[in-house]
């Protein structure tokens, strides 16, 4: 979604300007500066083109009442960081924002269809058009980038020129490009470009071939334009061209933790900042001093118990202190997730905390035999959650991989003791599976060779993208995994026709492992409107029962079938099997692993082998 126009500043009010007097260029909801427009994307505004600035000194910039801190102690420190900030809002009486830089640097004129750098065009003062057209210009629509995050201006001079070299100061050939459009064709065959030095006319076409630049001999330049006064690196990777406006020049890496108690309770907040002294008490006598002093002398919020629990619940959960400082964060962030699922499983009934509680759990009422005899074992209806998302990094050309931490460019020059953040409220049902049924099911051979067959594409792919070939990460491919992940796709798409939510709303949460196996559906909005109670309203033990088996009977065709359920390969990388968009893929905003290590064979099985399919037996009933 294109931002609105920049807005015209509201009189003389202090609280109504920035604290600078730097221009606004448009708005943007705070959740688009975590997930659509953060650090490092490109935001269009009118016929402009700018790149989301760095955080090294947003701290000072962003106010606080504007950008307040969101507190989620469990990501913060698997993340390595002391807290986490809300961007600061886009409303007609917000003051400083989120900081912009212009890029890219390159621009034409649509009337003289000149091509250069945009200080070449000597534009009026506060206007960006040419001086000899008057009309606005228009931003480069090619970029060039790399698998590690860095970005650039496409080299128009290298492309047209192919390495003849002219005489001029800088060793160009001293004359102005244009850029002009045939109008033949729709494709890049009718882009051309010509200089004045007299050199043929050359079409873009070509130009997003994967060789293209290399055999030009272009490298990458190692630019980062979204961090003021960055030196260029060092780079070996090769440089890709891509359109200004395309998905692959930034995708967010995204990190969420669920807050469950103790943390969940908002009274204990108050205590963030005061952690390194109650963590040094022995005894309730010596907490309930230092309370005192948080309160001065007040009534306090927190009861002496309380804050035992919590210290109690930290030393559990500091892993570097049981296992060593080489635990690495992925490490980390699977042992947040084992806290999460023994919570789900356990449940927090909502007569059991206070009115602050930010977490309900609760088991459905009804019989749970229709569930068993599905598969199911006790599901747990989530009426209230809160998650909290931080923007940790960045990738372009690839999309993040969930398995690996490579080819992630930061979002300052010097690392910084906070990330950007949000939280969303909602709901949410917990399924889990019958894990002796998951076992026996997945020691069949049919299912194994299918499974290990995705298991060594995405392999492939994983050692494609890890920056140390010494250290490639192990795919988390198995059966119970790409079953469960099936299973939460097809949920979502039976869900959104019955629960209210489109299904770009919902979001799945993935535990699978050893001693796990389940699944969070769960709302996925930034307002209160995620808890209207429709999502909650289909764990009920009944409607449950009859959702599932709807589930199954619409995976059993796609209408790309045979050609999908025949497919031995699918997906980026080859990493899905029977998976499509006209079956159990879904938007990118609902699934954890990018649409990837997916078969619809798992649940339904095929044409040729039913015992396959986990739910199978409730296809010939």
């Amino acid at each position: 979604m294109t931002p609105p126009p920049p807005r015209r500043r509201r009189g003389t009010d202090a609280s109504a300007a920035p604290a600078r007097s730097l221009p606004r260029r448009g708005a943007v909801r705070r959740a688009q500066a975590i997930t659509t427009y953060g650090v490092g994307s490109l935001i269009a505004v009118e016929q402009e083109s700018f790149i989301v600035s760095g955080i090294d000194a947003a701290e000072e910039q962003w106010p606080r009442d504007e950008a307040p801190v969101i507190h989620e102690p469990r990501l913060a420190r698997v993340l390595g960081v002391s807290r986490f900030r809300l961007p600061p809002a886009s409303g007609d009486g917000s003051r400083d924002g989120i900081r912009v830089r212009r890029f890219p640097l390159w621009h034409h004129c649509p009337s003289c269809h000149a091509l250069d750098h945009v200080r070449k065009f000597n534009s009026p003062p506060g206007r960006n058009e040419c001086a000899e057209c008057s009309e606005s210009l228009v931003p480069s629509r090619f970029v060039v980038a790399c698998e590690d995050g860095h970005l650039a201006d496409f080299p128009y001079w290298k492309w047209l020129h192919r390495g003849r070299r002219g005489d001029g100061e800088t060793g160009f050939c001293g004359g102005r490009m244009a850029l002009r459009s045939s109008g033949r064709t729709s494709s890049l065959r009718s882009v051309l470009l010509s200089c004045s030095c007299g050199v043929p006319e050359v079409s873009m076409e070509g130009s997003f071939r994967r060789s293209a630049l290399r055999d030009l001999n272009i490298r990458c330049e190692g630019k980062r334009p979204w961090l003021k006064d960055a030196p260029d690196l060092v780079c070996s990777q090769q440089p890709r061209t891509l359109q200004r406006g395309s998905s692959s020049v930034w995708q967010p890496v995204l990190r969420s933790a669920l807050s469950i108690p103790p943390w969940s309770d908002n009274r204990v907040h108050v205590l963030d900042k005061h952690w390194g002294k109650l963590r040094s008490c022995s005894s309730l006598a010596e907490i309930e001093i230092h309370l005192k002093y948080i309160f001065d002398g007040g009534p306090s919020s927190v009861s002496p118990e309380q804050v035992m629990e919590l210290l109690t619940a930290m030393e559990a959960e500091d892993l570097t202190a049981e296992n060593g400082p080489d635990l690495d964060q992925d490490q980390r962030y699977r042992a947040l997730r084992d806290l999460e699922y023994d919570r789900l499983c356990a449940g927090n009934p909502e007569n059991s905390g206070h009115r602050t509680e930010q977490f309900v759990c609760e088991p459905p009422t009804g019989d749970e035999k229709p569930l068993n005899d599905l598969g199911l074992v006790t599901p747990m209806l989530v009426k209230k959650l809160r998650e909290v998302r931080a923007l940790k990094a960045f990738t372009r050309v690839i999309d993040p991989e969930t398995s690996s931490e490579g080819h992630e460019a930061e979002l300052s020059l010097a690392p910084t003791d906070w990330l950007p953040a949000m939280e969303v409220h909602g709901e949410g049902v917990f399924l889990r599976l019958d894990e002796q049924r998951i076992d026996a099911w997945a020691e069949l051979p049919a299912v194994a060779a299918r499974v290990e067959h995705m298991r060594h594409r995405h392999q492939r792919v994983l050692a494609e993208r890890a920056p140390d070939p010494t250290r490639v990460p192990c795919s988390p491919a198995t059966p119970r995994m790409t079953l469960l992940h099936t299973f939460a796709h097809v949920m979502i798409n039976e869900w959104s026709l019955d629960s209210g939510y489109p299904s770009a709303s919902l979001r799945e949460r993935i535990y699978s492992g050893d001693e796990m196996a389940g699944v969070l559906i769960y709302t996925a909005t930034s307002d209160s409107a995620g808890s209207l109670g429709g999502l909650v309203a289909q764990g009920e033990t009944e409607r449950l029962a009859q959702a599932v088996r709807s589930a199954v009977r619409r995976a059993e065709w796609c209408s790309a079938d045979p050609l999908c359920v025949e497919t031995e390969s699918s997906g980026v990388g080859g990493t899905n099997l029977a998976a499509c968009h006209a079956c159990v893929m879904l938007p990118e905003t609902s699934c954890e692993h990018n649409n990837g290590l997916l078969d619809r064979a798992l649940l339904v099985g095929t044409p040729e082998d039913a015992s396959i399919g986990f739910f199978a037996h409730l296809l010939v009933q």
